[in-house]
C-alpha cells in the first residue's frame, strides 16, 4: 500500500516485518556481525517498528553501520559474562552491539530469578540497544517482572542548567498480565520526547512540537535541525525528569564502570566508542503469592485502569503498552510504514555492502 501526500507524491511505502528482519540480518552479516548477533539486533529493531517506535527501528541501521566503518563499534565483539554472586552478574559488551549484550544480561537475570526469585545484571562497555521494551518483552515472555535501565549520550541539561549533560535514557519495566488483560510494559524517556523522534522528524522533513527542545541559543524550536545542532532536549516535569535522568546514570553508568556524567558517546557520533552502561533486573512474580493469584490481580488492575471514568473528550483509556500492542497487530498485517527517503537511505547501505535492497510494496 502506498499513501499519498496532498501534492500527490508518495508518503509511505510498507515493508513486511519478515522482509525487514531478513534485510537487517543481511546488512549486519555483510558488516562482520555473526548470524546469531545479527538476528538479535534485527529482532530488537523490527519489534520497535512493529510497536510504532520508529525512532528506534530499522532506520537506526545507517548510523550503526557508519560507526562500524569508522572503527568505533566492533561488529565481531561477543559479550562475556562474569558471575558475581548467585543473584548478581555482569556482562562486558566489549564495544559490540548493545542488543546481544542486553539480551544475554536479561537471559541471565531470568535464569537467576527462576532459582532465587530475583536476578540482577550490570552491563558495561556496551552500545545503544534500541527500544527498551523489547528487552522487557523478553522477561514477560519468560513470565517475569523486570526493570530495564540504560544511560546514554548527553542531551538534557540538569534542571536549572543549559549544558548538555544527561542522557535521554529510557526507564522501562514490565510484568506479565492475566487472562483477559495484557502485560504491563512501560518504556519512557525522562524527556518530553525521545531524542530519536527528533532524528525521525529530520529524516522525514517534519517539524517537531515547540515544547520538545531548545536550540543552541536556549530558545524553544520546532526545527529538528536546530534542536540537534547544539540544542538540548527538555526534561519532562522539569526537575522530576532531570532527577530520573540522573538516576539512570547512577544505576547504569556509575555502578557498571561504564561512562557517565556526560561521557557516553551517542550512536550518531563517530568519534569514539559509546561505553554505554545498562542495568537489568528480573523478578519472579510468585514470590509472595501463587502465580494464578498474581495474574488475577494484574487482570483486576488492567480492567480497573481501562474502565475508569474518563475525562471530557477522551474516548478510551489505555494500559501502558496497549497502544503499542494494537499498533503491532496492525503492522503485522499491513507492514511497517516508511517514507521514501528512509527506504533510499537503507538501500544506500545495501549498495555499499553489496546485498539485496529492502523489499517494499509500491
Amino acid at each position: 500500500m502506498l499513501a499519498a501526500t496532498m501534492g500527490g507524491a508518495p508518503e509511505y511505502v510498507h515493508v513486511q516485518h519478515n522482509d525487514a528482519q531478513l534485510f537487517v540480518v543481511s546488512l549486519l552479516i555483510a558488516s562482520g556481525v555473526s548470524l546469531q548477533n545479527a538476528e538479535t539486533v534485527a529482532l530488537g529493531l523490527v519489534q520497535a517498528d512493529l510497536r510504532g517506535v520508529e525512532s528506534h527501528g530499522i532506520n537506526r541501521l545507517p548510523s550503526y553501520l557508519a560507526r562500524i566503518r569508522n572503527g568505533v563499534l566492533d561488529p565481531k565483539a561477543e559479550p562475556t559474562l562474569a558471575q558475581v554472586t548467585p543473584v548478581v552478574a555482569q556482562v562486558d559488551g566489549h564495544n559490540g552491539f548493545g542488543f546481544p549484550a542486553a539480551h544475554l544480561a536479561m537471559k541471565t537475570a531470568i535464569e537467576m530469578a527462576k532459582t532465587f526469585g530475583i536476578g540482577m545484571v550490570s552491563v558495561k562497555h556496551s552500545n545503544h540497544f534500541g527500544m527498551s521494551a523489547w528487552i522487557v518483552q523478553q522477561a514477560v515472555d519468560a513470565g517475569m517482572m523486570s526493570l530495564v535501565f540504560t544511560n546514554s549520550s548527553p542531551a538534557l541539561p540538569a534542571w536549572g542548567g543549559k549544558e548538555k549533560l544527561l542522557g535521554v535514557s529510557p526507564i522501562a519495566c514490565g510484568a506479565p498480565g492475566g487472562e483477559g488483560s495484557i502485560p504491563f510494559i512501560l518504556d519512557m524517556a525522562p524527556s518530553v520526547a525521545a531524542r530519536g523522534k527528533i532524528h525521525k522528524a529530520k529524516r522525514r522533513g517534519e517539524k517537531i512540537p515547540g515544547d520538545w527542545a531548545l536550540d543552541a541559543e536556549g530558545r524553544p524550536t520546532d526545527d529538528p535541525d536546530r534542536a540537534l545542532d547544539g540544542g538540548v532536549m527538555l526534561p519532562m516535569g522539569g526537575p522530576k525528569g532531570s532527577g530520573l535522568a540522573i538516576m539512570m546514570d547512577v544505576f547504569s553508568g556509575v555502578l557498571s564502570g561504564s561512562a557517565f556524567a556526560g561521557g557516553v558517546t551517542g550512536p550518531y557520533d563517530m568519534s569514539q566508542p559509546g561505553d554505554v552502561g545498562h542495568f537489568l533486573v528480573a523478578i519472579k512474580p510468585d514470590l509472595f503469592m501463587s502465580m494464578d493469584e498474581f495474574k488475577s490481580r494484574m487482570t483486576t488492575l488492567y480492567h480497573r485502569v481501562v474502565g475508569s471514568e474518563k475525562m471530557e473528550g477522551v474516548e478510551r483509556i489505555y494500559f501502558p503498552g496497549e497502544i503499542e500492542l494494537l499498533t503491532q497487530k496492525k503492522r503485522l498485517a499491513e507492514g511497517i510504514p516508511l517514507v521514501q527517503a528512509e527506504i533510499d537511505a537503507l538501500n544506500k547501505e545495501a549498495e555499499l555492502l553489496k546485498v539485496g535492497k529492502i523489499a517494499a510494496s509500491v
